[in-house]
């Protein structure tokens, strides 16, 4: 095996995800947005202005997006929809959570951050009080495009309800890095194929 063949393999790796983890259709279309607001019209209930989200998708760069999420968990029972049972409150967050995040990795997102809340509030002002907030998630999504067709995903119209029982209060709002210590995928899914293919041709040279 030549180091050509070696080094060629791994960037030829390097390109293919890129072209999985990176945006290449541009931002939504107004065609794209009339139907998907007209697709999920009163699909989907927790008081959410769909006027809001409209301006979110027409202001549509193109670029990835973190979502960041404030939640609180239901620490009681609830009752499962489906089988009347019940069940405990977490359970039934992870019943959405877990599919939620396989569908996010399968188009190119994923957590960025997800941690427990260990205080109460200790600077805040002209805000309501604290819900009892349990854990925050940062969720990289590669568009908003991505987004939309994970809200159409039939499969998450069954488990929405499992999001509400487990979910009594979240919070949740769009972002773009700005600044960060992070390396992300791009970066260290690079140095991993550089040192995988230095690794190889270490040992077929010897």
């Amino acid at each position: 095996m030549t180091p050509w063949l070696i080094w060629g393999t791994a960037l030829a790796l390097y390109v293919l995800f890129r072209l999985w983890y990176d945006n290449w259709r541009g931002p939504l279309s107004q065609a794209e947005i009339d139907a998907f607001l007209s697709e999920v019209r009163g699909k989907y209930s927790g008081g959410n202005d769909p006027a809001v989200l409209r301006a979110f998708l027409e202001a549509d760069d193109g670029k990835e997006f973190v979502m960041l999420n404030l939640v609180k968990i239901e620490q009681g029972m609830v009752t499962d929809p489906a089988t009347g049972q019940p069940m405990e409150g977490r359970a039934a967050m992870r019943r959405y959570s877990d599919p939620f995040v396989r569908a996010l990795l399968r188009k190119g997102g994923h957590p960025g951050m997800v941690g427990a809340k260990v205080g109460p509030y200790v600077d805040a002002w002209n805000v309501e009080a604290d819900p009892g907030w349990s854990i925050f998630g940062l969720m990289r999504y590669r568009s908003r495009r991505d987004m939309l067709a994970m809200v159409r995903d039939p499969r998450f119209a069954e488990i929405h309800p499992y999001k509400l029982l487990g979910i009594p209060t979240t919070f949740s709002f769009p972002t773009q890095r700005q600044v960060s210590v992070y390396m992300g995928p791009r970066v260290w899914v690079a140095l991993v194929l550089a040192l995988a293919a230095a690794l190889v041709q270490l040992m077929v040279g010897k």
